[in-house]
């Protein structure tokens, strides 16, 4: 467990709360935590060990203020092999390196490793970190102590700063343009990890809209279209696959088997997105005359496709933008930790080319 308390995490350790308990100066604990000369070897590892017992972790600013070190920044990325991630990454090393900070990358989404064990990674090396960590935002943010945390996609619970979509924005672009192209049997694929891809058991009936808040939903974005459907009381289906294109296949392709009825495919991403294409193409669909589909994200694999996937798309680059711009921000002190300027909340728009 983390320790949190009432959303905010623990005041960490401080350098005066070493140097207390040592019975030393604050400059020493600097010497000691440093590997800087002037102090008895012996003195320096009853520091350190004290450091390590209370918790304290030096900043890696003022260490970089110590050493003449450049800022250092994480970033916690879950998958390098997703597109959406390299072209967000890209963006953030671009403009962080404009300002001359340096950035450190961990790709965690290997071995079973989460979004936490990123940052515990991270930490010992970076003044600050931005990063998709999934779930993990207090717990990261207290690994971090002072230092500021910028989360995506998630909710920020006790991170200094945060950006997210709005979904239910995103959810009514596609759901109406959908209906308004006479989609009458609309099908919308959620990304869920460890679930066997096909039809969820509270849908079986396609002339039935899901209940809100099924166990079938995984994601805030399926939550988010099946608010937007349910709103328009149109009969609709929920399906489930991993987050790849070969899963999606899969259960996009047994969706069109068991409904063949279904004119109308909204998909948790543009990687999956290629998938639900590719199912469509195997069982002799006619996209978009036979059936729309639309993914969301916007990563350029969206033009390379045959037919080009219309797609909910962010400016990544503008992901990128806000995210450096924010913790410049809050490393300046120009924005206040958990403040409303440090929650962001961005837009997408519907871009339509020959999917849909």
């Amino acid at each position: 467990m983390s320790p949190i308390t009432s959303g905010r995490p623990a005041k960490p350790a401080t350098i005066l709360d070493v140097a207390a308990a040592a019975g030393v100066s604050r400059q020493t604990v600097t010497r000691a935590m440093n590997g800087m000369p002037g102090i008895k070897e012996s003195t320096r590892e009853r520091v350190q060990e004290l450091a390590r017992e209370l918790g304290y972790t030096p900043s890696r600013f003022a260490k970089g203020l110590v050493q003449g070190s450049r800022t250092s920044v994480g970033l916690a990325i879950p998958d390098l092999t997703n597109p959406y991630f390299p072209a967000f990454a890209s963006s953030v090393v671009e403009l962080a390196t404009r300002r001359g900070w340096q950035i450190v990358v961990d790709d965690y989404g290997h071995g079973g490793r989460s979004g936490l064990d990123a940052v515990d990674h991270l930490a010992p090396h970076v003044d600050a970190v931005i990063g998709y960590l999934g779930g993990y935002a207090d717990q990261a943010q207290a690994a971090l102590g002072r230092r500021p945390l910028i989360v995506l996609d998630e909710i920020p619970g006790g991170a200094a700063g945060s950006i997210n979509f709005d979904y239910n924005q995103a959810a009514k672009l596609a759901v109406d343009h959908l209906r308004h192209t006479n989609r009458v049997r609309i099908a919308y694929l959620d990304a869920c990890e460890s679930r066997h891809p096909g039809l969820t058991p509270e849908n079986q009936d396609p002339m039935v809209p899901s209940r809100v808040g099924g166990s079938g939903l995984c994601t805030v974005r399926g939550k988010a279209v099946a608010d937007r459907l349910d709103q328009i009381r149109t009969p609709w289906s929920l399906i489930t696959a991993e987050e790849t294109a070969g899963a999606a296949r899969v259960a996009a392709g047994a969706l069109f088997q068991d409904r063949p009825e279904t004119d109308g495919v909204l998909v948790f991403n543009d990687l999956m997105a290629a998938g639900v294409l590719k199912a469509a193409a195997d069982a002799g669909l006619r996209v978009p005359e036979d059936c729309a589909v639309v993914g969301m994200d916007g990563i350029p694999l969206g033009e390379l496709l045959t037919p080009e996937l219309s797609t909910l798309a962010l400016d990544l680059r503008e992901v990128g933008r806000a995210a450096v711009e924010l913790l410049d921000g809050l490393l300046a002190g120009a924005i206040a930790p958990g403040s409303d300027a440090a929650r962001l909340t961005l837009e997408h728009r519907l871009v339509l080319r020959e999917s849909a």
